[in-house]
């Protein structure tokens, strides 16, 4: 369990398209195997710690000629943002991705002190 030391909670989120490949041929759509698409997210204010971060996907659009495989994640989370990750495999085709993401965690107050 993560415990807050500090009586301010922040709550930070969006909503982000991490590709469209199926009007382009992008390699998602026209691809075959290990594929990953990865955006960076800055949050507009930073966390004093770095936050728990929750991804979900918000909109897949997906060839019905085979599996479904996906595997999404928030990696590499700062106290500033955080990479969105999608990846497949195999021979699933993938026209286009939305994720949605949500961060909590501690943030700054204004009564806090910087020594040195």
């Amino acid at each position: 369990m993560r415990k807050f030391t500090g009586a301010l909670i922040g709550v930070a989120q969006g909503n982000e398209e991490l590709f469209s490949d199926f009007a382009s041929g992008g390699e998602m759509w026209t691809g075959s195997g290990a594929r990953e698409r990865r955006k960076t997210i800055r949050f507009a204010e930073p966390f004093r710690t770095p936050p728990a971060v929750q991804v979900a996907l918000s909109l897949w659009d997906m060839d019905q000629g085979a599996n479904v495989r996906a595997d999404i994640a928030a990696e590499n989370v700062t106290t500033t943002g955080f990479d969105l990750a999608f990846r497949t495999w195999s021979d699933t085709r993938v026209a286009r991705v939305r994720m949605n993401w949500l961060a909590i965690g501690e943030v700054a107050s204004e009564d806090d002190w910087t020594l040195y």
